[in-house]
Order: structure tokens, then sequence, then C-alpha cells
């Protein structure tokens, strides 16, 4: 129900949001600015999502809870979708998704509200039962010398 109320009520909001501002400053100004914010989110969304990047690589070097960097890059995506999207609203969420502290305090919040059953990092390695009478190993086979002693060994 709340994803049906979401998709009826952004479009209408974005419809108030045009007519009112359109009035207001004119009709080239308003596709001005709303083309202007796509460039200038376009190069946010990049910026940040770079660091995030970086953020995710070092907490995976450091073997730390990647869960948090992860949310960050996803907030990043879903800023950088509601910015190329036209509209006043979806520009104002996105840019504030764009604020590290609004998307550290979106964290927090999601964070409180969702249990982790079990996480579990990398996996046992599947280990084949040892046999002592198995060797793996590679062979080529090489052409005898017919002037060779018949073992293949040589004298020097």
């Amino acid at each position: 129900m709340w994803l049906f109320l979401a998709f009826l009520s952004v479009p209408l909001i974005e419809i108030a949001l045009f007519i009112q501002i359109g009035g207001a400053i004119g009709l080239w100004s308003t596709l001005g600015i709303v083309v202007l914010t796509a460039v200038i989110g376009t190069f946010l969304v990049r910026t940040q999502g770079a660091l995030a990047m970086n953020s995710l690589r070092q907490s995976f070097g450091t073997l730390s809870d990647p869960s948090e960097p992860l949310a960050h890059g996803a907030m990043i995506l879903v800023s950088g979708a509601l910015l190329l999207t036209p509209g006043f609203f979806t520009d104002a969420v996105g840019f504030a998704l764009l604020i590290p502290g609004v998307r550290s305090a979106v964290f927090r919040y999601l964070k409180s509200r969702i249990k982790v059953q079990s996480f579990e990092m990398g996996g046992h390695p599947r280990q084949r039962p040892q046999e002592a009478d198995i060797i793996d190993g590679e062979f080529e086979e090489v052409p005898r010398d017919p002037k060779a002693p018949p073992s293949g060994w040589t004298k020097h």
C-alpha cells in the first residue's frame, strides 16, 4: 500500500510544483533549473559514488562490516536516479541523499528497523578426502631415442 501511495503522490507533487514554480518564474527558467540540477546532480553522484567505492574497498581490505558502505552506495544510486528524473521534489530528495549526514541518519534508522538473523563471511572450502595412494600430476610423452638404452636413461 505504501508503494502505491508513493507512485500516486510523487507525480502529483511534481505536477503541482511545476505549475507553481513555472507560474512564478516562467517556462524557460523552470526548464533551465531542471536541466541544471540534472547536470550538477550527475557530477555530485560521480564524486560521492567514488568516495563510497573507496570506503567499500577499505572495508573489504580491513575485513570489517561492509553494510554501511554498501548502503551508502545504494542511496547514492537512488539519488542519481532521482536527480535525473525531471522534477523539483525528486531533485530535493536526491540532493538530500547526497549529503553524507543524511545518508548516515537513514542508515541508522533502517538498521534499527531491520533484524539480521544470521551473517556469514566467506565459505568453507570443500576438501577432498585424503587418500595416500593418489598423487596428482601431469605428464608428457617424449619420443624415445632409438640409440638410448631401454630404461630411457642416458650415459654421460
